[in-house]
C-alpha cells in the first residue's frame, strides 16, 4: 500500500515537473524560485536586473556603439608588430551607390587600426552617377592606399568583383560590400589569425543595421560548419581569404550572380588548408529594402544551382532544394550509395505498452527494408513483457537478448546489444520513442554513409509537439544541454537552427545512428556512464577521431521522455547521477574550457536558446 502510494506521488511530481519544463514561462518562474532558494533574493534580483540590462543593451544597440574603440585600444593595435608582413586588399565593387554611404564605407576602412591595406574600388554606376567618381577620385587623391577604376560599361557583380581583383597587389583580400562598413578593428584581428595560425580563409561575425543607424540582428555565426554551410550561407560575411587560395579556387563566376559569393565560400571553404571563424562582430550589414520577387527568385536559383555544382565538384550525386518558408535556406537529398543492413537496438525493461508504440511505428512506417531490431531484454519482472516478446518471435528480424547484470548500466546494455548486431550502421533507440517519419532510416543514412561523418541525430519532440532534441550544446550549465528545449512545433529558432540540418557537438543517444566502424574505434559506449552522459560521451569520443556528428530535422519522432525510469531529478539515485556530471566535468575538461565550436562564445551559456550574454 505505501509502495503503491509513494509511486503515485512519484508519478505526479513527474507529470507536474514535465508540465513545468515544456512551459516556457513556467518553467522560468521555477528557476527564479529554485535561484531564490539556493542564493537568496538579493541576489537572484541582482542576476534578474542583470539579465534585463543585459537584453536592453542587445536590443537597444546602435551602429556608434558597436563601432565604437577606446583610445588605449587604439593605440595598443596601431603600434603592434606583427610577425609577418601581410598586405590585406579590400574588394568593392560600386554601383550607383549613395553617396553617404559611399563616403561611410571608405571612411570605415581608412579607420582600421591595422595600415597595410589598400581598398579597390571598382565602378560600374551608369551617367546618372557620376558624383560616385567624383568622391573615388577624391579619396584615391587623399590617400594612395585608394584605388578607383571607372568601367565603360556594367558587367555585373561578378565580373565587376573579379575587375577589382585584377586591381589588387595584397597578399589577402577581404570582400566588402559598397554600402556597408567594417569594424575600426576588424583588419586588426585578421591578422591575428593569419599570423598566429597561419589561416587561408576567415570569416567573422556580423551584424545588420537600418537606415537610422539601429542594429536589428546580430548574427553570431559557428565555426566552420560543412553541413551547416550546405543548409544556409552562414558565413557571409566578412571573408578574407589568401590569394595563394584564390589561385587555386578561381574567382567569382558570373553564372552564379545573386549568390556568387555563396558559390565562392563554398569552393574557397573546401580548399583551404586552415578555415578560421573570429566570434567578434567586426561587419557591419546595412539592411536594404525588400528586394522584387524575381530578384529572390533569382537568387534561391543560383544558390541551388551553386550547392549542387559544388557537390557534383566534390564527387556527391544529391538534389538541392530551397525551403518552402524560409527563404535562403536549402535541404540537400543524398543519393544512397548502398542499402546497408542497419541495426536498430533498443534496451528495454517491462513498459509493454511504451515498447509495443515504439516496436509498431518502426514496423508500420518504416520505408527502409534492410534492417534488423535487437531488443536488449534488462531483466523485466511484468509477464505481459515476455507475452509480447512471444509475439514478436514471428518476426525474422526481430530477436531479443537477455542481458543478465545485476546493477542497471544503460552503457553496458546497449554495448552488450551491439554485440549481437550484425548491421553496417547501427541504431540506438530508446523504448520509449514512436517514429513520426516513414523514412527515417533514409534520412539519417544518406549523411552516415559519408565517410566524414560519424553519428546522426533525429528530431525529437514531446507528445505535444514542443521541441524534446534538437541537438547539444558543450558548456551548458557546466556540463550540456538540448538546443531550444521546449520551443513550440513549428518554430524556426535563431538563423533558422531548428529546421535545418548542422553539425554539432552532440546528439542524445535516444535516436541516434552511428557507423559501426565509428562506433568500435571509439571504444563503444562509455561504461562509466551507466545512467546519464553516455551519449554526449560518446559524442566527444567521435569528433575526437575526426568524425562529424550531424543533427537532421528531417528524421522525426515523439520521445515520451524517460517515462520508463522517470526524470533524472526524480530518480532514487540522484546522487550517482550527480557523480557521473563530476566524471564528465572532469574527462572532458579541456573541451569543455575550450568552448563549444557550434554555438559560438557570445551566447550565454545558462541555457542553449541562443541568448546573447
Amino acid at each position: 500500500m505505501a509502495k503503491g502510494f509513494i509511486w503515485h506521488i512519484k508519478k505526479a511530481g513527474w507529470i507536474l515537473l514535465s508540465f513545468i519544463r515544456r512551459n516556457r514561462l513556467l518553467y522560468l518562474f521555477a528557476r527564479t524560485m529554485i535561484s531564490i532558494k539556493k542564493f537568496g533574493f538579493k541576489a537572484t534580483t541582482k542576476k534578474l536586473c542583470a539579465y534585463i540590462q543585459r537584453d536592453l543593451r542587445n536590443k537597444f544597440s546602435t551602429l556608434g556603439r558597436e563601432l565604437f574603440l577606446s583610445l588605449s585600444d587604439r593605440y595598443t593595435q596601431e603600434n603592434t608588430v606583427f610577425s609577418k608582413q601581410v598586405k590585406i586588399s579590400i574588394i568593392t565593387p560600386l554601383f550607383n551607390t549613395n553617396e553617404e554611404y559611399l563616403l561611410k564605407m571608405i571612411e570605415s576602412v581608412e579607420a582600421q587600426t591595422y595600415i597595410n591595406w589598400e581598398l579597390c574600388l571598382i565602378d560600374g554606376s551608369d551617367k546618372e552617377h557620376e558624383n560616385v567618381r567624383s568622391i573615388c577620385e577624391d579619396r584615391a587623391l587623399l590617400d594612395n592606399r585608394v584605388k578607383y577604376r571607372k568601367l565603360e560599361a556594367n558587367l555585373g557583380v561578378s565580373s565587376n568583383s573579379n575587375k577589382a581583383i585584377e586591381m589588387s597587389s595584397g597578399d589577402y583580400i577581404g570582400l566588402l560590400e559598397h554600402d556597408d562598413v567594417l569594424h575600426p578593428a576588424a583588419l586588426y584581428e585578421i591578422m591575428n589569425v593569419i599570423c598566429t595560425e597561419n589561416s587561408d580563409f576567415i570569416y567573422t561575425d556580423e551584424a545588420v543595421f537600418s537606415s537610422k543607424g539601429k542594429i536589428t540582428l546580430k548574427h553570431y555565426k559557428p565555426d566552420y560548419a560543412v553541413d551547416t554551410l550546405y543548409s544556409h550561407n552562414y558565413i557571409s560575411r566578412f571573408t578574407v581569404f589568401s590569394r595563394a587560395l584564390m589561385e587555386k579556387s578561381g574567382v567569382f563566376r558570373s553564372e552564379y550572380d545573386g549568390s556568387q559569393d555563396y558559390d565562392l565560400i563554398l569552393r574557397y571553404t573546401h580548399n583551404a588548408s586552415r578555415v578560421r571563424h573570429i566570434s567578434k562582430l567586426l561587419y557591419f550589414h546595412r539592411k536594404r529594402e525588400k528586394s522584387n520577387i524575381d530578384k529572390k527568385l533569382n537568387v534561391i536559383l543560383s544558390a541551388e544551382k551553386a550547392i549542387a555544382e559544388h557537390l557534383k565538384t566534390i564527387g556527391i550525386s544529391a538534389i538541392v532544394e530551397s525551403k518552402i518558408g524560409l527563404p535562403g535556406y536549402y535541404r540537400i537529398i543524398y543519393e544512397l550509395t548502398e542499402k546497408p543492413l542497419v541495426s536498430i537496438i533498443i534496451p528495454n525493461k517491462d513498459n509493454v505498452n511504451l515498447l509495443r508504440k515504439c516496436m509498431s511505428s518502426i514496423m508500420e512506417r518504416t520505408t527502409y527494408d534492410n534492417y534488423e531490431i535487437i531488443i536488449v531484454e534488462n531483466n523485466s519482472t511484468d509477464i505481459a513483457i515476455e507475452n509480447f516478446y512471444k509475439e514478436l518471435k514471428r518476426y525474422t528480424n526481430i530477436r531479443i537478448v537477455y542481458w543478465k547484470g545485476k546493477t542497471f548500466n544503460f552503457s553496458e546494455i546497449c554495448n552488450f546489444g551491439f554485440r549481437h548486431a550484425n548491421g553496417k550502421q547501427l541504431i540506438f533507440l530508446n523504448n520509449d520513442i514512436e517514429i513520426i517519419t516513414p523514412n527515417w532510416i533514409e534520412e539519417m543514412l544518406m549523411y552516415c554513409q559519408r565517410d566524414d561523418v560519424g553519428a546522426v541525430g533525429a528530431k525529437l519532440y514531446f507528445s505535444n509537439r514542443s521541441i524534446q532534441h534538437a541537438g547539444v550544446v558543450l558548456g551548458v550549465e557546466g556540463t550540456a544541454g538540448h538546443i531550444l528545449y521546449g520551443a513550440p512545433f513549428g518554430f524556426a529558432g535563431y538563423m533558422g537552427k531548428l529546421q535545418i540540418v548542422q553539425d554539432m557537438s552532440a546528439v542524445t543517444g535516444a535516436c541516434m545512428m552511428v557507423k559501426r566502424k565509428v562506433f568500435e574505434d571509439v571504444g563503444l559506449f562509455s561504461q562509466e556512464f551507466p545512467n546519464s552522459f553516455n551519449d554526449f560521451d560518446l559524442c566527444i569520443k567521435i569528433r575526437k577521431a575526426g568524425y562529424l556528428v550531424v543533427w537532421t530535422p528531417y528524421a522525426e519522432a515523439y520521445h515520451y521522455e524517460s517515462k520508463s525510469r522517470g526524470y533524472n531529478i526524480m530518480h532514487k539515485k540522484k546522487r550517482k547521477l550527480a557523480g557521473e556530471m563530476a566524471l564528465f566535468k572532469a574527462k572532458w575538461k579541456n573541451v569543455l574550457a575550450t568552448g563549444d565550436p557550434y554555438y559560438n562564445c557570445n551566447f550565454s551559456l545558462d541555457n542553449a536558446n541562443y541568448r546573447i550574454k
